[in-house]
């Protein structure tokens, strides 16, 4: 779902015929253009935003000309590491929908430093970009990747069930769980929540009551007293209340949302498109206020990085420079709803006017990325958190689930604080 959280999926004998003729090497002759090939896993409802973008990069200039493919995440994970380990991968690709990934690829020098960064159109717009964004992609003071887009995560509602329960959509984070409650009836849950496969929302929940997962010393929070009474209201909601059904992927989540049996759902913008064709009667909204009154959600966004194995590097940064620019983005954020990475766009008023990308753009400044930096953070989620979240909603008493989950966690982040 999502991101998690998305292009129309290419045959699988098309990348197949990709990587057997080595994508970082392919080139343009000298009466030719340079050819650039891109791989990512954007397949939902805002590729056709992404395809865009190449649509009107190739038909902006004549001497480079990118050709992109999308398959699932788990595809291109497999796929990826030894496709760029051995110069036969693409020049470009998104790695995955986490950007904790990247520093995976820069352990094994697979990726570029990204080094045309500056003012203009022909540059990466690096001071443009929302801070957290450059950050998450720099190490050693190098940058590895740039944003692909941004996302933050909405509360979705089903406006028919909504009337016929007398419900109105909940601005704090108490009126979120009493709605919860009340819109769980005859077969239809209250706030469907996925714990697999999916953009994190866990997270959002424990947020929203004061807790995190680790703490500054990427040393795991969840066993301790606030970081279990962040999960215990979501976990007891899930296994008294059954809100939810328990062990669902994103997709399975969705669909639940889509045929009408979930009144609401917390995700991203790629998923409005998908709602409305499937004839929902759909609202959007801020995800409620925190214990405190302030706003959070979850701030999500895939890289964009480049093989260090291609042989246009060059021409790849110009791409990436377009695909990030101001003219691109905006394009792309009235098409998918997204709001911009670019900060240079938040007062733009053909976006503040729409009411999709409104909704997403008013949350950024509350947006939190998730585990952003931590050592094996994709891990730390695989392996630490989503089977924490799967035992808890399963009846695993709350202090031996977490208590696990911490040896887990601290095990992989090597903090050594406790």
């Amino acid at each position: 779902m999502h991101y998690k959280k998305q292009l129309a999926v290419v045959a699988v004998a098309a990348a197949v015929g990709l990587l057997a003729t080595g994508c970082s090497g392919g080139g343009g002759t000298s009466s030719g253009p340079v050819e650039l090939s891109v791989w990512t896993g954007f397949t939902g409802g805002d590729a056709p935003g992404y395809e865009q973008i190449v649509k009107d990069f190739n038909a902006s200039q004549k001497r480079i000309k990118v050709t992109m493919s999308a398959e699932p995440w788990d595809t291109i994970q497999q796929k990826l590491p030894s496709a760029w380990m051995t110069g036969q991968g693409p020049d470009i690709a998104a790695p995955a929908s986490d950007p904790n990934v990247i520093a995976q690829y820069v352990k094994t020098k697979s990726v570029l430093p990204i080094t045309q960064t500056g003012s203009g159109d022909t540059k990466i717009n690096v001071d443009d970009f929302a801070p957290a964004l450059v950050d998450e992609f720099t190490y050693d003071k190098k940058l590895y990747a740039v944003p692909a887009n941004y996302a933050t995560l909405s509360l979705y509602y089903n406006k028919a069930l909504f009337t016929a329960a007398g419900v109105t959509p909940p601005t704090t984070v108490a009126e979120l769980k009493e709605a919860a409650k009340k819109l769980t009836s005859g077969g239809t849950y209250g706030l469907v929540l996925a714990d697999n496969n999916t953009i994190q929302m866990w997270p959002v929940l424990q947020w929203l009551e004061g807790g995190d997962i680790v703490d500054s010393k990427n040393c795991s929070v969840l066993d301790s007293q606030k970081g279990q009474s962040s999960l215990k209201p979501w976990v007891d909601l899930v296994v008294n209340d059954k809100i939810s059904p328990v062990g669902l992927t994103g997709a399975e989540a969705d669909a639940l949302f889509s045929a009408g049996k979930a009144a609401m759902e917390i995700n991203g913008p790629w998923a409005a498109p998908g709602y409305k064709k499937a004839g929902i009667d759909l609202g959007i909204v801020s995800v409620p206020l925190d214990s405190a009154g302030k706003p959070v959600t979850l701030g999500s966004t895939a890289p964009l990085a480049i093989s260090a194995k291609s042989k246009h590097p060059q021409e790849a940064q110009e791409f990436l420079a377009y695909w990030t620019g101001k003219t691109a983005q905006k394009k792309f954020s009235l098409s998918t709803g997204f709001p911009s990475l670019r900060t240079d766009l938040a007062d733009d008023a053909d976006l503040k006017a729409d009411p999709v990308v409104s909704v997403f753009s008013a949350q950024v400044p509350g947006s939190r990325l998730y585990l952003p930096q931590v050592p094996n953070a994709t891990k730390v989620d695989s392996d630490g958190y989503v089977p924490m979240i799967g035992t808890l909603t399963r009846g695993t008493p709350l202090a031996e689930g977490t208590q696990s989950a911490t040896k887990t966690i601290d095990d992989l982040t090597g903090c050594s604080a406790k």
